[in-house]
This record gives C-alpha cells, sequence and structure tokens, in this order.
C-alpha cells in the first residue's frame, strides 16, 4: 500500500491505544458487542486450513483453495468492555444445507474475553497486544495553475483525507511473547459529510462452528448476528514476523509433538493464514454484533485438534 511507510512514534503518544478498559461481566446470552471492524476474506490453500478442520467436517474448497481471512474488531462497548479481537478464519466447511466458518485462532486483549471464548464459545482464544500507530497520510490537491505555481513552491495544497494506520499484533503467553503479524491499513477521517459515503446498513448472520480444543472438546455450532454500515475498502497489507519458524516436516512425523512444537506449528498455520491473497475487504461501522449461546452438536471427552 503506497504512502503507508511505517513510522515509530515516542511511547507517549501511544498510550490508551489497544489498552481494556473494566466491565460487569458477561452474563446471560445473547452477548452484545458494539463498535468498528475490518472483514478481509482471503483465497487460503486447502491444505494448510484442513490442519484446523475436524475430520467429521468436510471443508469447501475449489481447485485447491477455500475462503478464508481474518476479522479485525475494535470494540468500544461489549460484556468485556473495550477491547481489540482479531479472528484468523481458516475456511468454510459443510453444514447441509449451508456452510459455517472455522476460526483458526483468536487474538484479544482482554483476559476475561480470552477465557469467556475458550469457556462458553469454544473459540481457540489467546491473549494478545494490539499495538497501533496512525500516520497521516498526505493527499495533494492541484489547480489548474498547478505546474507553474509549484515551480515556485506555493501551487500544492496538502490535505490530511486518510491515516495510515499499523497494527502490530502480538500474542503473550505468561512471560513470552510471540508476533503473529502486522495489519496495515488506510482509514477514513472523519468529514461533516462522514455518514454519506459509509455504506448502506445491513443486517446478516454468520454462523460458526466451534470447539474441539483443550478447553471445551464438544463440537459446537454458534451464531452472530451483524447490524451496521457496511462499504468496500482497500485490502489491508498484512506481513508476517521474520524469520517464521519451520512447520513440522516428514522427517518428525516418526516421533511426537512436542508442547512447544504443538503451540508454534498451530501459531505459523495462522499466520500461513493471514499471509494468503486478499480477495475482498469490507469496514463495517457502526457495528452491532449478537452473539448467541452456543450449541453442542456433539460430544466428546478427548480433543481431536492440538491445543492452540
Amino acid at each position: 500500500m503506497k504512502g503507508c511507510a511505517k513510522i515509530r512514534f515516542p511511547a507517549a503518544s501511544l498510550m490508551g491505544l489497544g489498552e481494556t478498559k473494566s466491565s460487569p461481566g458477561y452474563g446471560n446470552p445473547p452477548w452484545i458487542f458494539k463498535g468498528s471492524a475490518l472483514y478481509q476474506l482471503h483465497l487460503v490453500k486447502a491444505e494448510t486450513v484442513r490442519a484446523f478442520i475436524p475430520k467429521e467436517l468436510r471443508l469447501v474448497e475449489a481447485f485447491g483453495y477455500t475462503l478464508g481471512g481474518f476479522f479485525l474488531a475494535n470494540y468500544d462497548d461489549s460484556p468485556a468492555g473495550v477491547f481489540d479481537e482479531l479472528v484468523v478464519i481458516a475456511g468454510i466447511v459443510w453444514n447441509p444445507p449451508t456452510s459455517c466458518a472455522w476460526a483458526a485462532r483468536v487474538l484479544v486483549n482482554s483476559e476475561e474475553a480470552c477465557h469467556h471464548g475458550r469457556k462458553e464459545v469454544g473459540l481457540p482464544s489467546q491473549v494478545a497486544r494490539f499495538s497501533k500507530r496512525i500516520t497521516p497520510v498526505p493527499r495533494q490537491t492541484k489547480d489548474k495553475f498547478g505546474g507553474f505555481l509549484n515551480m515556485i513552491g506555493v501551487g500544492t495544497t496538502i490535505c490530511h483525507s486518510k491515516d495510515c494506520m499499523d497494527v502490530q499484533v502480538t500474542e503473550v503467553v505468561g512471560p513470552a511473547s510471540s508476533d503473529i503479524c502486522n495489519i496495515k491499513l488506510l482509514t477514513d477521517v472523519p468529514t461533516p459529510k462522514f455518514n454519506k459515503w459509509m455504506g448502506p446498513s445491513i443486517t446478516m448472520s454468520l454462523p460458526s462452528f466451534s470447539g474441539q480444543t483443550e478447553y471445551n472438546p464438544n463440537l459446537l455450532k454458534y451464531s452472530c448476528r451483524l447490524a451496521c454500515r457496511v462499504r468496500a475498502v482497500r485490502p489491508a497489507k498484512v506481513s508476517g514476523p521474520s524469520p517464521l519458524k519451520k512447520e513440522r516436516n516428514h522427517d518428525s512425523e516418526s516421533r511426537g509433538f512436542t508442547a512447544e512444537e504443538v503451540v508454534d506449528n498451530a501459531r505459523n498455520l495462522s499466520i500461513s493464514v493471514m499471509l494468503s491473497k486478499p480477495i475482498l475487504a469490507l469496514e463495517f461501522n457502526f457495528l452491532e454484533m449478537q452473539v448467541e449461546a452456543p450449541i453442542i452438536l456433539s460430544n466428546n471427552t478427548t480433543s481431536s485438534l492440538p491445543a492452540a
């Protein structure tokens, strides 16, 4: 994305960005979340996604690819207060007569939201740090005399109509931390006529599967109902940490996973989803998301998937 060079700011200028606030806590469902989000769809290799999908579910794929991506949200009102969330969507699986999404990883900067996601919704939630840096992107506005006036240094008017936001997501496990990705996106600066170009109001339902984790071994299904203003935007540019730890190879098949390898492999596969090819990005404003309590589709005494 041109014009979005990453600039370092003093630490003081970042205070308040990505921090969470106290809240009354989660009550009975449905749970309501309000804020804004970017929903970005990617073409993801099916062989990458199969590591996340339970064997009893069939992946929706064509020509070796499925539809995954991510959901990057900032909630200013929720049962867990103000917090950020990155949902890495591995792909789509069949749930006749429709299909459902499967999350590979959910990163939140709220201990309360992480615990609730793991225990109640069966999500592969992890605590993370969201570091944000916002840089104004100058746009040149030229008039008909711009050529001559530019020669004398007064012919171009600079206006800041967009901001470039860098969101660095870092997973935190106890005292250790691991960089997941950097998401670079352009955001429009509000104007007096802001509402006129934010897109139409829509309502939609996003059914999803979850569960079969170390925290919730059951296979679950839950529904999210969204109401928001939506519009297509330029896809965000995603970059991963460097270098990535190598995924498990064939030579290691004869021995079992160590606990560290399980975590590293799941993390690296999630990063692979984030780095796949984007095809569409949708910006959700005035978002109100209603999450219903999950229903149990099957009971399992042990998880069939590795820990996130």
